[in-house]
């Protein structure tokens, strides 16, 4: 698997799936990444594309025709081609193919940077429309961080910090994985959010439009922490496993499927319409503390 190296930074990246694999302050001798323990959740940060969450029936239409589609679409079960490579920087691409046009219909290059400078590691999607007509996709992150961080602590000592005050509501999830089109009350007048597993009894929690752009996971108790930056991402989804000591922060370019949703992949709520042979591009940061 691919690695970068720094001074502070010791990164680890698969292959399949463009996927987040390690990332470690050799430094501090601290590691920030989820174990992906399978009797939880196996992964530890899937790539989001062309779509994010779940469509209704994993099927939706395009063009009058029907494809179907799994959750979180198949960038993260494809082996992507590493293109380069140095010390603090790698390229993974994922082109269309004969197995990806049986599902979507579109011709494009799908290319995950990771940079890592000092402490800080950024991730950046680039989706690039190969087609001659309109291309419409979903990108996100899904990275799972260890929570607690060092021992001593527990999940509940560790927090969420917005860079702003929040008062915005939360979308809740349907059983099948859908949007709720009415929100309910959640963060108001405030900047924390305290972890404590229950938390994500009943799946992700779903934000549209939060007031800010970087969340922190901290704790009053220990030092360790991070801080995730993104612009650009108007949704954001926090979630874990039940009772797993993780915690995920996933900027989103698009959101699951809501309960009334029509099916319409052009009508589908987030999706980016990208013209024939331009470029779209987003990047996430997070800095190791």
């Amino acid at each position: 698997m691919p690695e970068l190296k720094n001074e502070q930074l010791h990164v680890v990246i698969a292959e399949k799936g463009a996927e987040l694999r390690k990332v470690t302050r050799t430094d501090l001798q601290q590691e920030y990444l989820w174990n992906a323990d399978p009797a939880f959740w196996a992964k530890t940060s899937p790539v989001l594309f062309p779509i994010v969450g779940t469509v209704k029936n994993n099927t939706y239409t395009f063009e009058g025709k029907n494809y179907t589609l799994s959750r979180h679409g198949f960038a993260r079960d494809n082996v992507f081609a590493v293109t380069s490579q140095s010390d603090t920087q790698v390229t993974f691409e994922l082109n269309s193919n004969e197995e990806t046009l049986k599902v979507y219909p579109f011709h494009f290059r799908f290319a995950v940077i990771y940079t890592i400078e000092g402490a800080k590691l950024t991730v950046t999607y680039q989706v690039e429309n190969k087609g001659a007509a309109d291309m419409y996709f979903s990108v996100g992150a899904h990275p799972a961080f260890k929570v607690p961080l060092e021992e001593g602590v527990t999940y509940e000592d560790y927090y969420l910090e917005f860079n702003k005050v929040e008062n915005t509501p939360l979308y809740l999830l349907s059983d099948g994985g859908f949007v709720e089109t009415t929100p309910v009350p959640f963060l108001e007048h405030t900047q924390r959010l305290d972890l404590k597993k229950s938390l994500f009894y009943k799946d992700a929690l779903v934000f549209k439009n939060l007031a800010s752009n970087a969340i922190s996971i901290k704790s009053d108790k220990k030092p360790r922490g991070l801080t995730l930056q993104y612009d650009g991402f108007p949704f954001m989804g926090i979630w874990a496993a039940i009772d797993a000591d993780f915690v995920c922060i996933e900027p989103w370019c698009g959101v699951a499927d809501s309960v009334d949703a029509t099916g319409e992949l052009t009508e589908k709520e987030g999706i980016n319409k990208l013209p024939a042979k331009q470029v779209f591009e987003r990047s996430w940061t997070v800095s190791f503390f």
